[in-house]
């Protein structure tokens, strides 16, 4: 995706905020992504030089993604400046990049390994976004366990004075509208909600149903949307959003965050959900192992078991917290605490100190 992140996706929004930052205490940092028709195709800003070269829109055959990559990644290749760390994320680069010529190889694993890992020789660091990413990590490649390291997602609040904003009685979703995401088993558990005569509240779907944007295609939007014509005066369909302001107004305005994931190997470290605790918004979250790094079940957030009866799981949950206006404040406040240990400088002289010691580890 290009960089600005302005179609979206956490990784790009993520290093995009990260470069930012490390530019701003004094490091050359060059981001390379995929070229827009809106941005130019090298540029400077704020100490940041840009490099935009073609890339493609994401299939759904994975053979054909990892052909696609490999033809970016060698794109990549190219124009790649000397460096001293060089942060991957494709499944190519760490395998065609040669070692030291253009930096330390930095892998950074946002994503569930599928046996690439072990490939990954010549990287000097395997960066984990999660502990259940490193355990994965470890399990898939162990010669290259002492390679790997944690270093959690970032997230930003966007405004101090949000926390004393009027909330609406509102449940939010944020994310792609893919199957893996469990968006129907939310409007579905949301409609018995309704049934049960919560009809003061309201759901609204942030997201986009796209392919090319990772979403599950027309033909999942429009089973979404039939599961929700009874209830459809409740239903909100809002689209994507990739503007940061217009993103945390509805987590701001929101009382309860809804991210009901059954992807078992395809999440590692989810951005929503600490993005609406950073924005006082509790979060309802399913028992993947990805969300145990931060979520704290009854203290800032509520967890439903997703492996059977996921509807009727989901639904006692939302019975319960949607009673509990106390409750939902108080594990706002408890979420906006946890969030402030993901803060952008925490994560970013976690970073730096990993930079360093990778190229003292070398010199020495």
């Amino acid at each position: 995706m290009p960089v600005p992140p302005i179609l979206g996706s956490s990784v790009e929004k993520i290093w995009f905020a990260l470069g930012r930052e490390f530019a701003r205490r004094g490091h050359q940092i060059t981001h390379i992504s995929r070229q827009h028709s809106s941005l130019e195709r090298e540029e400077l800003v704020e100490g940041v030089r840009y490099i935009r070269i073609p890339g493609f829109d994401p299939p759904r055959s994975l053979a054909r993604l990892k052909w696609r990559d490999l033809l970016y990644s060698r794109r990549v290749l190219k124009i790649l400046p000397e460096s001293d760390i060089l942060v991957t994320n494709t499944f190519w680069l760490p395998v065609l990049t040669p070692p030291t010529k253009k930096g330390r190889i930095y892998v950074h694993v946002a994503r569930y390994p599928r046996g690439q890992m072990r490939f990954y020789g010549k990287a000097a660091r395997l960066q984990a976004v999660s502990s259940v990413i490193r355990d994965a990590i470890c399990n898939e490649a162990p010669k290259l366990a002492s390679k790997v390291k944690v270093i959690p997602n970032f997230v930003c609040r966007s405004s101090p004075a949000s926390a004393g904003s009027k909330r609406e009685k509102c449940i939010l979703y944020v994310g792609r509208m893919h199957p893996e995401k469990g968006v129907h088993l939310l409007i579905d558990a949301f409609a018995n909600l309704v049934s049960s005569g919560c009809s003061d509240w309201k759901l609204r779907i942030v997201g986009s149903w796209k392919v090319s944007h990772g979403g599950g295609g027309e033909q999942y939007y429009r089973a979404l949307r039939q599961k929700s014509v009874e209830i459809d005066r409740f239903v909100e369909w809002v689209g994507p959003v990739f503007d940061a302001d217009q993103l945390s107004a509805h987590y701001q305005q929101s009382s309860l965050f809804v991210y009901p994931s059954v992807a078992g190997r395809g999440e590692a470290s989810p951005l929503a959900p600490l993005e609406a605790m950073a924005e006082g918004c509790p979060p309802v979250v399913s028992s993947l192992a990805c969300f145990r790094d931060y979520i704290q079940p009854g203290g800032n957030a509520w967890v439903f078991d997703e492996h059977s009866q996921a509807v009727g799981n989901l639904g006692a949950v939302l019975q319960q917290v949607v009673r509990d206006s106390a409750g939902l404040e108080q594990a706002g406040e408890r979420a906006m605490l946890t969030a402030q240990h993901y803060s952008l400088p925490n994560i970013a002289d976690r970073y730096l100190s990993d930079f360093q010691e990778l190229m003292s580890n070398e010199s020495s």
